[in-house]
């Protein structure tokens, strides 16, 4: 069987005409006295990765980054949009300034499939869509029948029927656009029926008046852009204080049921183990890929959340799959990377304790970001009791068993 992975790029072409060069990279530029410098994105001191395949044969979790160059309209538009904030675009398209870090999580399902896609193409793909494509691709969503016959286009819904003289896209609308191209796309290929993927997806821009790296910005805008499970968490650093900015879409969660029963009615099952699943198969209603599911409500398109992020106040964001997020709790997660020395030692101690607690059962990945609050936590760590509490049970478990 031939993967769409090994295919050429060439055999996508006719599928997907991409109208802009692509230029993203794998470093961050920021503004110096004596001009830009770089930094590269997978250093382990500028985004820590920790990865585990667990008890299982094959790795389905994959993740990327990217510094991504986007029209300095469509940013201005989305931060007046979402923040209400003003940003002069003046002088804006040199590198620095128009640059935008994307760091994306993808937790695969049924195989690997869509997982290795959306780790090789996604970033490019959100950086070169163009709404002159909308239109086209409207029609193929409609095509899928079922749930999408209803489908008044979402966020793209200004752009479905003309695009000479709408506005530019904002980036929930970018970022719409990219997920469900990735479906038409996938559509050519076999295995993306029954094969899916999760994508947790931050934007990081810095709105300093000299663009500094989004691990020093006094000022950032935050954008995610989420479809399925995975957890993104901020870390506070006045009382090291958990804020989530995804909601696991889940058939049972509040927005997961409100759209579904309003679109398709009940098709809600709880399995022996107590799990709701949507048509008895899926823990996830809204996921990249899983293209036989998709006349039946299960949608690619993102729930987009975005904050701005000021000063110290925030030390850190922690992405995680459901390998750590179904074994430890929101506020676990963040506190256990609090004293590390560098994001990469934040992952390791994270995963660790993740996999203490759950025996490896799962894939498993962590991916830290610093912010401009690093190492400035304050107040105690209020989840250490707990986790040494639940590391004793653990423990005690593993001894009982070998008896």
């Amino acid at each position: 069987m031939v993967s769409l992975l090994l295919r050429s790029s060439k055999s996508l072409k006719p599928f997907f005409p991409l109208t802009n060069v692509r230029s993203y990279h794998d470093f961050v530029r920021f503004a110096t006295p004596g001009g830009v410098g770089r930094v590269p994105l997978n250093s382990p001191k500028v985004i820590g990765v920790a990865r585990s395949r667990g008890n299982r044969s094959h790795q389905e979790d994959f993740h990327s980054f990217a510094s991504l160059s986007l029209n300095p309209e469509e940013l201005r538009i989305s931060l007046k949009k979402f923040l209400g904030i003003e940003w002069n675009t003046e002088g804006a398209n040199d590198p620095v300034t128009r640059q935008v870090v994307f760091v994306g999580l993808y937790d695969g399902h049924g195989g690997s499939t869509v997982s290795q896609y959306l780790r090789q193409e996604l970033h490019g793909l959100f950086e070169s869509v163009d709404k002159s494509q909308i239109p086209e691709l409207f029609l193929w969503i409609k095509d899928q029948g079922g749930y999408f016959k209803r489908f008044r286009g979402g966020a793209l819904a200004p752009w479905i029927h003309k695009t000479q003289g709408t506005p530019p896209l904002d980036l929930e609308a970018r970022a719409t656009q990219a997920f469900f191209e990735v479906d038409r796309l996938l559509s050519i290929e076999r295995e993306a029926r029954t094969c899916g993927a999760t994508a947790s997806v931050a934007l990081l821009q810095s709105l300093d008046y000299h663009a500094m790296p989004f691990y020093s910005s006094e000022r950032l805008a935050l954008t995610i852009a989420h479809c399925g499970d995975a957890r993104v968490l901020l870390y506070s650093t006045k009382g090291g204080v958990a804020f989530p900015m995804s909601e696991n879409h889940h058939a049972d969660s509040r927005v997961e049921s409100a759209r579904l029963r309003r679109m398709m009615g009940a098709s809600l099952i709880t399995d022996s183990f107590g799990e709701s699943r949507w048509m008895g198969a899926l823990a996830n209603t809204r996921s990249l890929g899983d293209l036989q599911y998709k006349p039946y409500g299960v949608t690619p398109e993102p729930e987009v959340r975005t904050k701005l992020l000021e000063g110290t106040d925030w030390a850190y964001m922690v992405i995680v799959s459901d390998g750590v997020s179904s074994v430890l709790s929101d506020d676990e997660i963040v506190d256990l990377g609090r004293d590390a020395p560098n994001p990469k030692a934040a992952a390791d101690r994270i995963l660790a304790f993740a996999e203490e607690m759950s025996g490896g059962e799962d894939n498993a990945t962590v991916l830290v970001v610093p912010l401009a609050g690093w190492g400035k936590v304050e107040g105690p760590d209020r989840t250490r009791a707990l986790r040494d509490f639940r590391r004793r049970q653990a423990v005690g478990s593993e001894r009982q068993r070998r008896m």
